[in-house]
């Protein structure tokens, strides 16, 4: 994977593209079940700077955040996705409960969330605020949700067989 790198290459990248002038934007979440909600905001998310930046939960992060059946597909196989999203320059993977110290570490221009987050509830904002940079939150779009997709796909499957899934 080209774009995947270490926190110390994402560091060591991030310091040449702030030499050159340019401006890094961060974004992160699970993206576990990639939809069009994520596609959305990775597209906005390109568009406030010249350099995109994804990093993304590891599986026992997401685990503790959103229990044992998650996620549905493994670290490799959301970076290989992610890899081929042309808006996304460089992805990042960490295994703490929230990005703060990667946040800390790569200090971006622009840190972005998505619109279920409240500004206020953004982690890395304080850092990012303090350093010079903003704090975007992209306007949530109604109906794409991981966690809404499973879901449906699991009362899909109980109509069809009869019972409920655990």
């Amino acid at each position: 994977m080209e774009k995947y790198k270490t926190l110390q290459e994402a560091v060591t990248i991030r310091g040449t593209l702030r030499y050159q002038g340019k401006t890094v934007v961060l974004t992160n979440g699970c993206f576990d079940l990639l939809h069009g909600g994520h596609i959305h905001l990775f597209k906005q998310a390109k568009k406030l700077g010249d350099s995109l930046i994804a990093a993304v939960n590891d599986d026992s992060s997401i685990q503790r955040l959103k229990g044992p059946n998650r996620p549905v597909f493994p670290l490799e196989e959301r970076l290989e996705v992610l890899e081929a999203v042309k808006y996304i320059d460089y992805l990042i993977s960490f295994s703490q409960d929230t990005p703060k110290e990667l946040i800390a570490a790569i200090l971006p221009d622009v840190l972005v969330k998505g619109g279920d987050w409240a500004p206020d509830e953004v982690v890395g904002r304080e850092e990012v605020e303090y350093a010079g940079g903003r704090v975007i939150i992209i306007p949530y779009r109604s109906g794409y949700s991981s966690t809404d997709i499973i879901k449906k796909i699991r009362s899909l499957k109980e109509s069809v067989i009869g019972f409920t899934i655990q």
